[in-house]
């Protein structure tokens, strides 16, 4: 690889930072039969640890694992889509007698998948196609129950189903399956903390007490440096610990935007040269400036409202009580009402986060941007 800090997926264990112990107890966790709610931030790695796990021996020689991301999705025939279609890839290369198997099953799509010149067959039924959801999502768990190995499925950033507006019932219907399914454990995926927490730890919900809860954490600075400059050094290159440490506090620790700038740092340092921290700040800047046109059309699609709210909220870098008359007044902002609905317009368009009361942009380079060219142009 020409670049080790990958930015995009999973790219193998030898490119994986730690997570030892996340990974010892997860596997633990679905090798004795249990299902787990993986809760955290985005951007901080649980669906490569996802990955990591499933290709750890003891999962891997012995499961079939299935790894379905439905943040996209919008509905129920999207989601039975996504996963129908996780399962046909990940089967095919197992051979015929494994996706052949799911083939006998789902007969209300037969008609739908087509075979490659190779004879493998091919999802391509597109989002939204999928006539009788409820009838294809009842013979993938049948499958799930008939499959000639035990299963894993793991569905990424779970608390999409929520916003599902042809059921809303899509919680119970799901349980009901899962409790019925003996030959599958699951593991639920999610990253908005507060909705997760509600689905898993509330009484009144269907999933109350069905899973074992796993908070993902930060990685830590020390872990992480120890990976950054093996990477460098393995290539034949030096990384100064001091751009960890300042990187680490500028991005809170977040692996994504982390791996990001030192992609970017190994590309700028030749072999033989060490990368300094006051590599840092141009490095940052070409990032802002290849994103710019992408974050000015952002900005003036925005509702004015919405707009002068994220630009307080960027300013602040976190932020609370947005309602209150001194937040207002700070911010020239023009009413508690007028407020409240704008806030409540980033956080449906994941613009904001809110992490118990407490404010700031969900991407930490559009925030740089905005202050950068927005507020000290």
């Amino acid at each position: 690889m020409n670049n080790p800090f990958v930015t995009n997926g999973y790219a193998g264990p030898e490119y994986f930072c730690d997570r030892e112990k996340e990974t010892t107890l997860l596997t633990d966790f679905l090798t004795n039969g249990n299902n787990v709610a993986l809760i955290s931030p985005r951007r901080i790695g649980k669906t490569d640890l996802l990955h990591h796990c499933f290709g750890q021996q003891a999962i891997s020689d012995h499961y079939h694992t299935f790894i379905i991301d439905i943040y996209a999705t919008a509905s129920v025939s999207d989601f039975v889509n996504v996963f129908g279609k996780a399962i046909i890839n990940e089967l095919r290369p197992k051979g015929r007698s494994a996706w052949e198997r799911f083939l006998q099953i789902i007969q209300s799509l037969r008609s739908e998948i087509t075979f490659d010149a190779n004879g493998m067959p091919v999802w391509g039924i597109g989002m939204g196609a999928i006539e009788n959801p409820t009838v294809t999502l009842d013979e993938i768990f049948r499958y799930l129950n008939d499959a000639d190995k035990p299963c894993i499925v793991a569905i990424d950033e779970f608390q999409q189903i929520l916003y599902y507006n042809d059921n809303r019932n899509m919680e119970a219907l799901l349980r009901t399956y899962i409790q019925r399914t003996n030959n599958a454990n699951f593991v639920f995926s999610g990253s908005q903390r507060h909705l997760m927490g509600a689905m898993f730890t509330s009484p009144a919900r269907p999933f109350y007490q069905s899973v074992t809860i796993m908070n993902l954490p930060l990685l830590t600075l020390d872990k992480y440096t120890t990976f950054a400059q093996r990477l460098f050094f393995e290539n034949g290159k030096n990384l100064d610990a001091q751009v960890v440490s300042e990187l680490y506090q500028r991005f809170e620790g977040i692996t994504s935007y982390l791996q990001r700038i030192l992609n970017l740092l190994f590309m700028q340092t030749l072999k033989g040269e060490t990368c300094h921290v006051e590599m840092i700040d141009p490095a940052i800047d070409a990032l802002l400036d290849i994103s710019n046109d992408t974050y000015l059309s952002l900005i003036y699609q925005m509702p004015e409202k919405q707009r002068n709210v994220l630009f307080a909220i960027a300013k602040e870098g976190k932020a609370r009580n947005l309602t209150s008359s001194k937040f207002i007044r700070a911010h020239k902002l023009p009413s508690a009402s007028s407020v409240r609905s704008a806030v409540i317009g980033l956080l449906e368009k994941d613009f904001i986060t809110n992490n118990m009361g407490e404010y700031s942009v969900y991407d930490k380079f559009f925030e740089m941007w905005i202050v950068r060219n927005m507020i000290n142009p």
